[in-house]
């Protein structure tokens, strides 16, 4: 059986979104840390050098846009710590007679 792990975002809004979301650098350094592995917030904040209020209302809008997957896991001192994985592999756009095409490949990791 074949998992489908590619999508081609047909909707123009939602073509929108993803565009603009990828052409915010803090977005893209987000995406690239946690496209192998679960990070959080402070883990993504250090690695990038990314201000932590900056991580945390990108990964909303990240998360908001179905770009990552959030899982959480209570430490040893008993409280709660919020882990973030990218859902995408990979985006390829192509512009041609004016019209955008988006193709989503899905993080099988």
């Amino acid at each position: 059986m074949q998992i489908l792990n590619q999508l081609k975002i047909e909707e123009p809004e939602r073509k929108e979104v993803f565009l603009e979301i990828l052409s915010d650098k803090y977005c893209r350094l987000i995406l690239e840390s946690v496209m192998n592995s679960s990070k959080s917030a402070i883990e993504i904040s250090r690695e990038k050098n990314i201000p932590l209020s900056t991580v945390y209302r990108r990964i909303q809008q990240l998360h908001d846009s179905h770009m990552v997957r959030t899982s959480g896991v209570i430490t040893e001192e008993g409280k709660r710590l919020f882990l973030y994985k990218s859902k995408i592999k990979e985006v390829n756009t192509r512009f041609c007679d004016g019209k955008i095409t988006v193709d989503v490949v899905f993080n099988t990791n």
